[in-house]
């Protein structure tokens, strides 16, 4: 992890904004600046093993724009403690995050984050039209112009499985909690609130268990709670993120782990995972769709706002979109139209030709493609979860 010490840096000003009569007011995009800046991109998702090399490019293209970026990552539950102090304080530290749907939550919560759109539409013209469908539904419902959408996968959640030690993997949530019962430790999910496939699977279990409302994590998920409080009995722990489910199962000591597409393919491409491992899904499942975001912190000076917005605008381009395939990390990746496999790096083409599952197409083709909760929402089903499982 990179790390750095930026100079204490005072708010200089804000975008004046203009109303029309009948008209939501709107500001427009500040001026570049006259001389290059720095720029600080914190990341706690995992964005940047996608697309650091689009910020990258952007560097290397508009030296007048940018004097150098700075990455550096952080777990999910540190970043709004971090950013409420530094707004605090009057500080404008960060430029720009990259976030699961858990910081842009944790965000929206505290009122952390500058409203990207449509104040500054005039940056990112045709968006909507460009994103591919699910995108937009994540663009729209979950980042509500304070996230704006740079990767997307239907995610999970799946189960992950050794054949060589699971003979009959679970095929229902009935015999998922068989197996825990009867082979106690040896199944294992990462704490919700910071893993993507933790918070799949909390989000996704009110569908396969027919729960009352899935999009109501206080009033409509008694048999998930129930379910999960349950299945916790035969949980040795629950790690803080997914990487230690991976190398838990990678090591032989865990058997069925929860996962999604990316970390299915990504780790056994790394070789923390046995090419060997399976992946299948439950009874009644339903993908929990996710995505990365670009937030902007607020009070971050004009000069930065415009190349950050700058930045974002070229990351979403499809030529910077195809370096989303990666190794497999948040397969598919691109959150726009046109980016077919054939546009990715040659490196990436070959990892995913060889880990890539064939079954995916069908899976995604043949399933319903859920939002995830409203950041709001989401909060909540975190707190409720810390508190009526992984505290016991």
């Amino acid at each position: 992890m990179t790390t750095f010490r930026p100079d204490r840096r005072a708010f200089v000003g804000g975008v004046a904004t203009s109303a029309l009569l009948g008209a939501s007011a709107r500001a427009a995009s500040p001026p570049m600046p006259a001389a290059p800046v720095a720029i600080n991109i914190i990341d706690v998702g995992g964005a940047l093993a996608l697309m650091q090399r689009a910020f990258e490019d952007y560097a290397r293209d508009n030296p007048k724009a940018v004097s150098k970026i700075t990455f550096v990552k952080a777990p999910a539950p540190e970043l709004a403690g971090k950013l409420k102090a530094q707004q605090d304080a009057g500080r404008a530290d960060l430029d720009l995050v990259l976030t699961g749907s858990d910081g842009l939550a944790a965000g929206l919560e505290q009122n952390l984050w500058l409203k990207v759109l449509p104040d500054y539409a005039d940056k990112f013209p045709n968006i909507e039209q460009n994103y591919e469908p699910a995108a937009l539904n994540l663009h729209r419902e979950q980042g509500a112009g304070f996230g704006v959408v740079v990767n997307y996968y239907p995610s999970g959640p799946l189960i992950e499985y050794a054949p060589e030690r699971v003979a009959r993997p679970p095929t229902t949530v009935e015999e998922l909690l068989a197996y825990a019962q009867q082979n106690k430790g040896r199944f294992m999910y990462a704490r919700p609130a910071n893993s993507g496939p933790g918070r799949t699977f909390m989000m996704g279990l009110p569908w396969i268990l027919g729960d009352k409302d899935p999009q109501d994590p206080v009033a409509g998920w008694d048999k998930t709670w129930a379910y999960l409080a349950e299945i916790g009995k035969y949980v040795d722990y629950y790690p803080a993120g997914t990487g230690a489910t991976m190398k838990e199962f990678g090591e032989g000591s865990r058997d069925i782990i929860i996962s999604t597409t990316g970390w299915d393919i990504n780790p056994r491409a790394l070789g923390i995972v046995p090419k060997s491992a399976r992946v299948g899904t439950l009874k009644g499942f339903h993908w929990v769709s996710d995505a990365f975001f670009m937030c902007v912190p607020k009070i971050i000076p004009p000069d930065r706002l415009a190349v950050v917005l700058d930045i974002m605008a070229h990351v979403l381009k499809p030529q910077m979109q195809a370096y989303s395939y990666d190794e497999g990390y948040l397969y598919p990746g691109p959150a726009v139209k046109n980016v077919p496999l054939s546009m990715a790096p040659e490196k990436s083409r070959q990892v995913i030709e060889e880990f890539g599952r064939p079954e995916y197409a069908a899976w995604i083709a043949g399933n319903p493609i859920e939002l995830p909760l409203k950041p709001a929402k989401m909060v909540q089903a975190f707190r409720i979860w810390d508190e009526k499982v992984g505290k016991k």
